[in-house]
């Protein structure tokens, strides 16, 4: 893989392990005591994050696909 291939895949373990503790935290009973605004911030965040892991993983994807042709 291509030095940039690997940063790809280093950015999309470190954004998966955001993921899991922000899941985590809004299991909490602490997310509870948040202001409702604040909630819908972290679930939007969330969500986006989630998008952003798998638009990464598409592209590590890809990139095994163009390696498999070669």
């Amino acid at each position: 893989m291509e030095d940039y291939q690997e940063r790809v895949v280093d950015e999309k373990a470190a954004l998966d392990t955001k993921i899991n503790n922000l899941e985590e935290f809004v299991d909490s009973t602490l997310y509870q005591t948040l202001k409702y605004f604040d909630q819908r911030l972290l679930n939007a965040q969330l969500e986006i994050m989630k998008n952003y892991s798998d638009v990464l993983g598409l592209r590590i994807f890809a990139f095994k696909q163009a390696a498999n042709e070669v």
